[in-house]
Formats: structure tokens, sequence, C-alpha cells
């Protein structure tokens, strides 16, 4: 699993247990280094310190010897001082030429003898070729290590008398000990501590995804055409006061642009439902004016016929009034907000006396029961009927037999109302205009008889849909609930 897919949290457990190991183990290396230092320090200290107290005990004998002090007496001189000094001092002893042959060794209470008959040539010439006339060398043999001193002895004129040698045998078990029982309780330690630091990291990253989960749901929720909730939340860190100040920002900002949209789109609305208006009216005052023009220019008090042309100048101005008042009730009626009644009624009972209306043998009528209780205003229903149905019929050509057919039913608790007609049916670039007040496709009308229904049923709680196919009809379908 790639880390960027890890959770928040998932990632803060693995960063402190990380960082807890990373720890551990960095002390620990440390540790084992410091340790490999200080023990270097510590024989290299100790071999010195040896090596100066064995000289200066050396030097006594040689101070306090009868026999002569030359190189060839070294084993008379040192005959027996050799044993008691190595055994004080609990090292071995050895001595050789300056050619770096031996000429004695000390053997005493020693367990590991370490001794060689002649020296190498690098360790003459170290001797030979350093300011301090001593060389030291550090091996391992069988799992354990040696540490050796060379170094010139001399005579009261300090001249050089013998070579001196020092095995020094590393015994590390005591430090060894003490680096096991440091080790133990780091591990000890770094468990608590990783214990601690998950506990902490659980704490600490439900409290900080906690307050982003919020605002992440908040953020989710965000509508344009809703009033939306500010996140209010207490005692939070630095960062997330921001981030919660920055979405309330947010939020204050977009309910000012959507109050402004709303208005924008009402005074919008409001304008292009006053040019439909102008428009409609103006279309009937036209004729009306020719109308009048016409039997001014004509009328003659002494034509036989005066009377009948009086009677069809009324007629048509009566007609063109008529179309106008018919207008004025569309907009009225559609401006009109419905109110909502708790009128029970039976939908099929009302829909089939809607149907008598028209009168026409080609509208069919079918429902699944005699019955269907539902809350709902009678006008408004009948207003939705036969708005649906003028549709239907006007939406079939000339050419074609008119077929219209009203279905009723109840289905989970909403009534169902389907009007079928075999139209012409509507095409893809109008289906998204159907519902719009000022659209129509017919050559008269206002637009407006879907887009009343459409405001009626989502008045009370309920829906309109439709299914269309071209040359085929349209099915209209509106649902609300009976309760």
């Amino acid at each position: 699993m790639k880390l960027k897919k890890l959770s928040l949290r998932t990632r803060i457990f693995i960063a402190m247990i990380l960082l807890v190991l990373l720890s551990s183990i960095l002390i620990a290396a440390v540790s084992i280094y410091q340790y490999n230092e200080e023990t270097q320090d510590y024989h290299k200290q100790r071999l010195d310190r040896k090596e100066t107290a064995i000289i200066r005990s050396l030097d006594f004998v040689i101070r306090e010897t009868t026999f002569p002090v030359t190189t060839a007496n070294v084993p008379l001189i040192f005959k027996t001082k050799i044993y008691e000094v190595a055994e004080v001092h609990n090292i071995q002893i050895n001595l050789y030429d300056l050619e770096g042959s031996l000429l004695i060794s000390s053997k005493a209470d020693i367990k590991q003898e370490v001794t060689e008959k002649c020296l190498e040539p690098n360790v003459l010439n170290a001797l030979s070729n350093t300011a301090e006339h001593r060389f030291e060398e550090r091996r391992e043999e069988e799992d354990k290590a040696w540490r050796s001193s060379y170094l010139y002895i001399t005579d009261a004129k300090f001249k050089d008398l013998a070579i001196l040698n020092l095995p020094y045998l590393e015994k590390d078990d005591f430090l060894a000990k003490e680096l096991d029982e440091f080790l133990e309780r780091l591990a000890y330690t770094s468990l608590l501590v990783m214990l601690a630091a998950v506990a902490l990291a659980f704490f600490l990253s439900k409290y900080i995804t906690k307050s982003l989960k919020t605002i992440s749901e908040k953020m989710k929720n965000t509508r344009l055409e809703k009033r939306n909730e500010k996140i209010n939340i207490k005692n939070t860190s630095e960062e997330i006061a921001v981030l919660v100040n920055s979405y309330n920002s947010m939020i204050d900002e977009l309910e000012e642009s959507a109050v402004q949209l709303a208005t924008s789109e009402r005074e919008q609305a409001w304008r292009e439902m006053a040019k439909q208006v102008a428009h409609e009216i103006k279309n009937p005052l036209t004729p009306m004016r020719l109308s009048v023009q016409s039997f001014q220019r004509k009328f003659n008090p002494e034509d036989e016929n005066i009377h009948q042309k009086v009677d069809e100048y009324s007629k048509t101005l009566i007609q063109q009034i008529d179309t106008m008042s018919s207008i004025a009730s569309a907009f009225s009626n559609f401006a009109k907000m419905p109110a909502q009644k708790n009128e029970m009624l039976n939908v099929v009972e009302v829909v089939d006396l809607t149907l008598d209306i028209f009168n026409e043998d080609y509208i069919t009528f079918q429902s699944n029961t005699q019955e269907i209780i539902a809350k709902f205003d009678r006008t408004q229903l009948i207003r939705v009927i036969t708005n649906l149905i003028k549709n239907g019929i006007q939406a079939i050509p000339q050419d074609k037999q008119p077929e219209i057919l009203v279905n009723v039913s109840d289905e989970n608790n909403f009534v169902k109302i389907t009007v079928s007609d075999n139209g012409i049916g509507i095409t893809d670039e109008n289906k998204s205009k159907i519902f719009e007040p000022k659209f129509t496709t017919k050559s008269s009308g206002m637009g407006l008889g879907l887009a009343m229904v459409k405001n009626i049923m989502e008045t009370y709680g309920g829906t309109i849909t439709f299914v269309t196919e071209k040359g085929k009809g349209t099915i209209f379908t509106v649902a609300f609930p009976k309760n």
C-alpha cells in the first residue's frame, strides 16, 4: 500500500513508532560505539599504568643488583625478581636483547602464554625509528584480544640494556556485562516509550482527525441552493482554527452570492414575464386596431347592410377582447401560488369528473381502484389534469386520429396520474425547456400550462416527469403523497 493512500491516523501511528524505533536504534548504536571507544581507552591506559610501574620495579632491581649491568647478564639480574614483579602486577614480562632474541620470560600465574623467541623485524624497526622508542600492537587470537607494548630498558647511564615486552590480555567480561544490562534496560525503556507513543498517537490522531472529519462533512454537504451551517469547534489548534474560519467565511460569501443570485433570477424572471405579457397583449391589439380603422373607413350609415357589418365588427372586437382576457387570466393563475388545503378527496372521482368537461370519445380513463383518498386541493387537481390533457391534445397533429389515455393508480402511499398521447413527441433540444414558463412549441398560447402544473406539484410535495418518443407520443406522470 502506498503511503499517500494511508489515512492521517495511520500515518501518525507509523511516524510515532518509527520515531521511537529509530531513536532506540540510534541510542543503542551510539552506546555500543561509546563502549568500544571507552574499552579501548581503558585497556590502553591500564597497560600504560602497568608499564610505568613495572619499569620502576625493573629500574630498582638494576640499581640493587651485584652483577655487572650488561645485556648478557640480564637473565642473571632478573633471575628471580622477574617472577616477583610479574606476580605483583599480574602480567607476563618478556625481556629481549637488542637484536630481538628472548633473554628471560616470566610465566608465573599467567594462564595464557604469549611468548615469542625472536621479535619481528617490524617491531625492531619501530623501536629504533620512533622518537619515544616505544611500539604498541594489538592482535586477536582465538577470540581473545591481546595488546603488547615494546620499549627499551636502560642502565644507570641511560644506555639501552634490553627490550621489555608486556603482553596484555584484554578482559572485557565485566564491561560486556555492563553493556548487556544497559541494552536490556534500553529495550524495556524503548518498549514503554513505544506503548506511550502509540497511546499518544491514538489520542492525538483522534483529536486531529475529528476536527478534520467535521470540516470534511460540512464541505461535502455544502450546497448553493440551501442554507449551510457554520462550523463551531472549540479548543482547536491554530491551524484547524484558521481552516474553520476560512470555511465559515466561505459560507458567508456563499450565502451572500446565493441571495444575489436569487434576486437576480427573480428580477430576470419578472422581466421575461413582462416581455411575454407585453407580447401576448400586443398580438390581439394589432387586429383590433386594424378592424377599427377598417370600419372607420368603410362606415356608411346609408348602407343597407350596415347592421350586419356592425354586428360582424362587434363580434370581431369581442373575440379579440376574450383573447386578451384569457391571456390575463393565464398569467394571473400562473403568478398566483396555490394555497395548500387539507382537503381529503377521492382522486379517481375528481379525475373522472374532470374528463367529462372535454366530452371527446378519444379520451380514455383507467384506474386500478374505485377510490384513492388523498389530501389535495380540488381546484388545483382539476387544473393539473386539464392542462395535461390540453397539452396532449395540442401535441397531436391534425392528420392523425387522437388517442389520450388517463390512468390513476395507488403506488407505495403515492397517487400516480399518467396522461399519454400519440402526438409528435418532444425533441431532444426541447426536453430541458419543457417546464419553462415562457416556452411553447405552439403557434398560439403563452406556454404556461406545464410550468403551472410543475408549480402546483412542487407546492404539494409532488413531482412531474415525462417519457417521450419522437413520432409516437409522450407520457406525462404526476405523483404526490396521499397524506
